[in-house]
């Protein structure tokens, strides 16, 4: 039987006053209303005929769960002590302040002390029921009612007020919550919140008053919440939540004190509900003040290694310039990043602001000053749901009992970052046990790290192009590398897996192995195909804390066949498929020394050099990757190929990003041997925006020998050498942050050639025809834009580009796209 608490008695017929009292408030009005629990009733007066006689025994009646010895103790009087109704009267109140009992009497039976009480209920189970867009996990974290805990009807209310103002924060202002108890024996409930959660309470129009520098819709986009739009199905932060709102305020205060707007203030941010209670209106009131620029900036300090001019040359800030309250800080992180470079662990920097309001300028004086030696007490790693302790401890600089270095924490901050599993990492210290000891908290925030990921692009020339494949970069939270993929194309079809173990034998050693078969058809392009399978071992290892080298050994078995010509004997081009690789055909390929079955063993080495501050999105730094393979060291094939690849980046204000990216390689055969093709530089696609996969570098063409005009565009043979490079500029798009969409403008260019003499092959083919092999190497120009969509389904990448500079050869391709969803 299910009761409401404004009717129940909690099954117990003989409750008393006091527990009427305390249920008699509707639970509609504190549901609905969100008043305060009603105060207990107040206890009844202990009923005492003969005070001054003294106390034989207590006797406890009526109890059930709670031993007899448990309530005496409560007690403030004892056998043999007299009956003092002051006293008695203390020790009701006592009992009744625990919120074990319902009703509790004490009286005197002859020499007696009698205490009868009533026990509430346990709970048996707490219950929600109408949830529909919250779940019962988010409510069981807010309320204090548990099982096996005793109720009461204040702890109830109370709990209704706490599910409410869940509600609230996720924009529903007119869900009602009713507290009910269903009754079971030994003195049990179960306790049952019926919830109408209502409609959600959007958002109807931000405005803004005393705004005259900036716009409405300028400062709309500043904030975080945002109105409510019915085509906008994404949108979450489209309702009220008074907690937002106060996020919001700090969020204009930096979007003015970033502009040069030092005094600015938002007096007041005032949430209306509209009369049918399903809209509010936001209006933030704005004091602009003035607008400031950077006055005299200086810098004091008496630390022997730490000179002033060095000092003053790290802060980003410029005497004339806006004023933009952000660079404080970054001056204070870059100065602290320098005094820890030469030796200061613990350096206290305060900037001293003065606002001259005459001159509308700021005077910063940053004083540098040596800070109390510090140690770590204790490392803390907060938030790792998934990923074990000792993957993140690992990339700790610091360890528990170290002296407390800020550079050592800002590089442990990166380290961690790096892995990829965290979408946030901060890493902060508190006061210790002692004046001279430091708790280091290092917070993560777990995203996923499983990758399901689809990618599929379009070209004139090969149509349509899938990859699929499955990745887990963090398998069982231990920090290993997992990857299945398979991709199929016109021109490639792969399955590969591979496995890594970053740290194998618990030490600084990554290893892993992989297992793939790749089969390429380049008949199209190139008039041959090949089947590679294969596997790999791979050994890497930090050299410094900013590089590392990777060992690698790979045993390749390779086929390939040679298609069909399409030039006949009498030197006729044809349709009809011909064996090119007949003694007699007159267009006998070179490829034909390369068809049939090789085995190659390549070992090599890669050098890593990174100084970038952020692996993810890095605003700072640079990264160098230098790698060479040797093949010969058993196998039929002989090669040394070298390959680097690097980048510069530098973040930009107001979110921009330019970054400027090369890669450039050689191949060269040894022991007499030449280049195979397979073994050759293949450039196109996605590692040559505007070109086809295969679509620049030497290939063969038929020309008119009298004009020199292209008559037909041949096989794509492949170089020995190539350089590409990348000039990019991610800009922000001026959209809410809701709609998750980036840009990038992009220039690629580069070139591709150089082949061996045999491949330098002049064939003939009539009288006014030959066939060639151009191999100019010349410049190909392409620019673009990337638009970068974070879909509800996975990151998605649209790449637009125009070849600017060409051959009229080369295979060009305007349009890809691509994109992974995570899980």
């Amino acid at each position: 039987m299910k009761l409401d608490l404004r009717d129940v008695v909690l099954g117990v017929a003989t409750v008393g006053a006091s527990v009427g009292a305390l249920l008699a408030t509707s639970s509609d009005a504190y549901a609905q209303e969100g008043q305060a629990a009603p105060p207990a009733a107040s206890a009844p007066a202990p009923r005492i005929q003969q005070p001054g006689v003294a106390i034989s025994r207590v006797v406890v009646e009526g109890n059930q769960r709670i031993e007899a010895a448990t309530i005496t103790s409560y007690l403030l009087v004892r056998p043999g002590d007299t009956f003092d109704p002051e006293r008695i009267d203390l020790s009701l109140k006592t009992l009744f302040a625990t919120g074990l009992f319902a009703d509790v009497q004490i009286e005197q039976r002859g020499a007696d002390l009698v205490v009868a009480v009533i026990e509430n209920p346990v709970i048996n189970r707490v219950i929600f029921e109408g949830l529909n867009t919250l779940d019962e996990e988010d409510l069981e974290e807010e309320v204090q009612a548990r099982p096996r805990s005793v109720f009461t009807a204040a702890r109830a209310q109370a709990d209704v007020q706490r599910i409410i103002e869940v509600y609230r924060r996720a924009g529903r202002f007119a869900a009602q919550v009713t507290p009910q108890v269903r009754e079971l024996d030994q003195n049990r409930v179960d306790l049952i919140f019926e919830v109408d959660e209502g409609p959600v309470t959007g958002v109807r129009d931000i405005n803004f008053i005393g705004n005259e520098v900036y716009s409405d819709r300028r400062l709309r986009d500043s904030i975080v919440t945002a109105e409510s739009s019915w085509w906008n199905l994404f949108q979450s932060n489209d309702n009220y939540d008074p907690d937002r709102l106060e996020y919001d305020r700090e969020q204009l205060r930096q979007y003015y004190n970033n502009r040069g707007y030092a005094d600015f203030r938002v007096v007041s941010a005032v949430a209306e509900l509209t009369p049918d209670q399903s809209d509010f209106f936001i209006t933030f009131t704005l004091d602009e003040g003035i607008r400031y620029e950077f006055g005299e900036i200086t810098v004091q300090t008496e630390l022997n290694r730490l000179p002033q001019d060095l000092l003053r040359a790290a802060v980003p800030i410029r005497t004339g310039e806006v004023f933009r309250g952000e660079l404080i800080e970054d001056a204070i992180d870059a100065m602290t990043y320098i005094a820890g470079t030469v030796g200061y662990a613990n350096v206290q920097i305060t900037p001293a602001v003065e606002r001259d309001r005459e001159n509308r300028v700021v005077n910063i004086t940053f004083e540098v000053n040596e800070g109390p030696r510090v140690f770590i007490e204790r490392i803390d790693i907060v938030g790792n749901t998934r990923t074990i302790d000792p993957v993140i401890r690992r990339e700790m600089r610091v360890n528990e009992g170290d002296a407390f270095n800020r550079v050592l924490l800002d590089r442990s901050r990166q380290r961690i970052q790096s892995l990829g599993f965290f979408t946030e990492v901060t890493v902060e210290d508190t006061d210790g046990s002692q004046p001279d000891r430091s708790v280091v908290t290092v917070s993560v925030e777990e995203e996923s790290t499983g990758e399901l990921a689809f990618a599929a692009g379009y070209s004139s020339t090969e149509s349509f192009l899938f990859d699929v494949s499955v990745t887990e970069r963090n398998l069982r939270g231990r920090g290993q590398f997992l990857r299945l993929r398979a991709s199929s194309s016109q021109q490639r079809q792969q399955l590969d897996l591979r496995f890594t173990e970053p740290r194998f034998m618990g030490r600084e050693l990554a290893a892993g192995f992989d297992l793939y078969s790749l089969r390429t058809d380049f008949l199209d392009q190139s008039s041959f195909e090949n089947q590679s399978t294969g596997i790999g071992l791979r050994a890497s290892f930090p050299t410094s804390d900013r590089t590392s080298l990777g060992l690698t050994y790979s045993l390749i078995q390779d086929d390939t066949e040679v298609a069909d010509g399409l030039v006949d004997h009498d030197g006729d081009i044809t349709t009809a498929p011909l064996d090119q690789c007949d003694p007699n055909y007159t267009a006998r390929s070179f490829l034909c020394e390369q068809e049939g079955s090789f085995l190659t063993s390549v070992v090599g080495y890669t050098f890593n050099w990174d100084r970038r501050n952020e692996a993810r999105r890095a605003t700072r730094g640079f990264d160098l990757q230098l790698s060479q393979d040797v093949a010969g060291i058993g196998g039929e094939v002989n090669y040394l190929r070298t390959e680097v690849e690097g980048g510069i980046y530098y973040g930009l204000p107001y979110g921009f990003r330019a970054l400027i990216r090369g890669n450039a390689g050689y191949i060269a055969g040894w022991g007499g041997d030449d280049v195979r093709i397979n073994d050759r530089f293949f450039k196109g696609g996605s590692s040559f925006r505007g070109f086809d996969v295969a679509g620049i570098g030497p290939r063969q063409i038929v020309v008119n020998t009298t004009t020199g005009e292209l008559e037909v565009e041949g096989d794509s043979i492949g170089g020995n050498a190539y350089a590409i490079g990348t000039v990019q500029l991610d800009v922000p798009l001026p959209l809410p942050e809701s709609f998750s969409l980036g840009s990038a403008l992009f220039v690629d260019f580069g070139t591709l050639g150089i082949i061996d003499s045999a491949s330098r092959q002049t064939v003939s083919i009539d009288s006014d025809s030959d066939l060639i092999v151009d191999d100019e190497a010349s410049l190909r120009v392409a620019a673009g834009v990337s638009v970068f969509w974070d879909s509800p389904f996975g990151p998605v990448q649209f790449d637009f580009a125009y070849p600017l500079q060409y051959e009229e050869y080369d295979q060009r391709e305007e349009f890809r796209f691509s994109t992974r969803t995570n899980f």
